[in-house]
């Protein structure tokens, strides 16, 4: 049964993975300068709750078929859009 605690810190699980905001602070606190940038990136995507679950989601290990493989050659074969011609449009919409 779980029992709310208005002073007690919530630890939050994703995959296993369980961690409360003190832990948190703890890691970044431990971080070397070199990896503030990184860990920046990293927690400003977790702000997003689409990507973070989109982060968080275990790797796709579906064996690639024949057909897939064809669609990846054909998509391959065919000419790029040049990125001026896209940003162009985008910016005449």
């Amino acid at each position: 049964m779980y029992w709310w605690n208005p002073g007690a810190e919530v630890s939050r699980c994703c995959y296993g993975f369980c961690v409360t905001k003190t832990e948190l602070h703890e890691l970044v606190d431990a971080l070397p300068d070199e990896s503030l940038p990184a860990a920046a990136i990293l927690l400003r995507r977790a702000q997003d709750p689409v990507i973070a679950k989109l982060d968080a989601a275990p790797y796709d290990d579906e064996e690639v078929s024949e057909e897939d493989l064809r669609a990846i050659r054909q998509a391959r074969s065919e000419p790029g859009v040049p990125w001026s011609e896209t940003e162009a449009e985008l910016s005449a919409g």
